[in-house]
This record gives structure tokens, sequence and C-alpha cells, in this order.
């Protein structure tokens, strides 16, 4: 059965339909384009399945907007529900949204504003307390929309690393340096207390590490500092690291794109197209960042890796950091078609100004927005979400 959720002006919008709507949703999203100059159009193949990537969640929706009169398909959305924590300990139910597009016939008619009040009533009925969503910095339609007409308020601004993994410089991680792979109950340990650094993050962090895109959690560390993993003691106690003497370490994970969706470049004779993606912004921000020539390798179906649970201790993590993006470079080249490295951080986290600046490292700004959906909660996290930038987030994986 197909839930109906509002029906306005000869639109209804409603619950997405497996069974008649994949095609069409397809070609919508296809149809939502903007303009490049970088003579390059980028296609999205999301293997016949529009809900693959909110699918992670359990609580999770799609709605599209049609037209009653010729039942078109004129828009879509898609909207999440994850439960957060704070550095206070209080736990909040946050609905996310990605995706929204509207075909170009169709904008400047309401149906954007449409899909998220409608998006935002489901959210309501599962119980979320605040809405979310990120768009690019330059995004004037998206922040309009929000900002405006649907009261968003800015909540963080980050930085997205994107580095080709063909032109990252050829050389070997220092010899002073080891890269260590942690198991499982090892990684989750380590996150049960390195994310309380953050001022907003997941609360089902081991369902992400146990997801099947990522591919796993590691260490980066100085030999010589005296640093050695306990890794016994991080299973039982919240011992980690032990320290003889002041060490620098990073912890890292690392999530696979490639088995969800593909991208692909074309050279294009007429007017240049950067098509929209379905489920989520990380394809239209990741063409502009490629500062690189298109290469016959990026002319066929490609995925990236996202660096992600990124968090580092002491004073010496710049090497650690180059370290770590040769070593997920060259875990890209071992995969099949995989051609980029991307990270997102916070404006307030303290790896950001470590990111290896190379010529090919291309970075730019992202807004997550947010506001208040229900009328219950606690003044503290309004204090928290409502009332100031925070600069430290982690940035699942599962929405980019």
């Amino acid at each position: 059965m197909v839930d109906t959720f509002s029906i306005e002006s000869g639109l209804l919008i409603r619950e997405f339909d497996e069974d008649r709507d994949v095609k069409v949703v397809g070609k919508l999203e296809r149809n939502c384009e903007i303009e490049t100059k970088k003579g390059v159009s980028i296609f999205t193949n999301m293997m016949d399945d529009p809900l693959s990537r909110i699918r992670f969640y359990p609580l999770h929706v799609m709605l599209v907007a049609e037209l009653l009169e010729s039942k078109e398909l004129v828009g879509v959305v898609r909207g999440c529900i994850k439960s957060m924590r704070t550095p206070t300990e209080s736990l909040l139910k946050i609905g996310c949204i990605l995706g929204l597009r509207v075909s170009p016939t169709h904008r400047r008619k309401g149906v954007g504003l449409k899909l998220v009040n409608s998006v935002e009533e489901w959210m309501l009925r599962n119980g979320a307390e605040y809405a979310f969503l990120a768009t690019e910095k330059n995004n004037d339609a998206s922040i309009n929309l929000f900002t405006n007409k649907c009261k968003y308020m800015s909540l963080s601004s980050l930085v997205i690393f994107v580095h080709p993994i063909i032109s990252f410089p050829a050389k070997h991680i220092s010899k002073d340096i080891k890269i260590e792979k942690v198991n499982m109950d090892q990684a989750i340990s380590l996150y049960r207390r390195t994310l309380r650094a953050k001022e907003l993050y997941p609360l089902d962090m081991d369902s992400i590490l146990k997801e099947k895109l990522s591919l796993g959690t590691w260490v980066s560390y100085y030999k010589d500092e005296g640093c050695r993993l306990n890794l016994q003691r991080m299973v039982e106690s919240e011992d980690i690291i032990t320290n003889e003497i002041t060490s620098s370490w990073i912890i890292f994970s690392i999530w696979n794109t490639y088995e969800a969706y593909k991208l692909q470049l074309k050279k294009s004779q007429t007017t240049l197209r950067l098509l929209h993606t379905t489920l989520n912004h990380a394809r239209d921000k990741i063409f502009p960042c490629l500062r690189m020539s298109v290469s016959e390798s990026l002319c066929t179906p490609f995925g990236f890796l996202f660096l992600y649970g990124l968090h580092g201790e002491g004073e010496n993590l710049g090497e650690l950091m180059e370290s770590i993006w040769r070593f997920t470079s060259r875990l890209g080249e071992s995969l099949k078609d995989c051609r980029v490295v991307i990270t997102e951080l916070g404006f307030g986290d303290p790896l950001v100004n470590h990111v290896p600046q190379t010529a090919s490292m291309s970075c730019f700004d992202d807004i997550w927005y947010t506001k208040r959906i229900s009328s219950h909660g606690d003044e503290k996290d309004d204090e928290l979400l409502m009332k100031r930038q925070i600069g430290n987030v982690f940035v699942d994986p599962r929405d980019f």
C-alpha cells in the first residue's frame, strides 16, 4: 500500500512505489540538471535502486510529487531518522532530508516546499525532534527554500576535501609511521571514547562499522614515539593507547561507495551539464573539485573512497594525515574503478588544518542546517543546535 501524504492544488505527495516508480524517478532525476563550465557531464548509476542509501536506516521514506491530472512525477525527496548524541549525553532523534529534486519545468511553483513539508510531517510522526539537511554554500536556491520559507537555521560549516587517486604524488609512506588495522571490537571500543570529542555524533556507530561498505578501521602512529597499541586493554577498558611519553596518533575508517553507486564522466559537444544525483549531495560536489583533465580512465564508471571517523591526538599530526591519504589512495588503486578519495571535516575539527595540500587537492564549503519540528524537547538541546554554530561534528558516510 502506498501512503498519501497530501493533495493540494492538483499535486499529490505520496510514498514512492517500487513496483511502478523506479524508471520514472530515474528519468526525473536525470532531467534535474545544472550547467557546468567544465566541458564534461557526470552521470550516476544507482544500480536500479533509488532507495539504496536510505535502506541503511530502519526508519526511512521516499516521497514523490505527482500531478493529479497527467500522473507525471515532478519531484522527489528522501528522509530518514537516526539517533544522535551530544557532549552533554543528550539523546536526540534527528530526521535527515536527502536528495530533494524538482523537475526543471515545475520549479518555483511550490513543489519543493510541499515535499519538504510532507517529509517533515513524516519525521514528526515517527518521533523526530529536529530536521537536518546539508547543502553547498553557493546553492542560493536551496538556501532560500530552507532558510526563508522553511525556517531552517545554520548548524555547522564544513570543508569537503577531494583528491583524485591517479594524481597523488608518488612517495612511500614514511618508515617512521605505522598504520595498523584493528578488528571490529577494537574499533568499536576506540570510537566509544573518541566520539566524545565530537559535538554531535551517531548512537549507532557499531552499525556503521559493520556495514558491508565499511572496509575497516586503522590507526596511524609514529613507531619511535613510545606509542603502542594495547589492543587487549582497548576491548576491556577505556584505556585505548598507553603513552609512556607524549605521542601522536589518528584513527580513521574507510567507506567504499562503489558497491552502492557509480559515477561516470563524459565529454559533451553541446551544452555541458552536470546531472544531479538521486540520494545525496556527494555527486553534486565531486565534479567541481576535480582539477584534472578527463582521461580515458575517467570516462568509465568509477567510485570513490570516503574517509570517516577521523580523530587525532598529539602535536605531530601532519605527517600522519599525509600517510593516511597515501594509504587510502593505494587501497583505492587496488579496487576496481575507484578514482577519488574524499573526506569532510567540520571547521572546528583539529584535523582540518592537517589535510595534505597538494596541487590536486580541492576543497570547498558545505553547510548543515537544522530546525526543531517537535514542540517537546530540552532547552539544552536547543542551546546546542539552534543558537550557535557547532564546529566539530561526525560526518556520517551513509549520508554522503
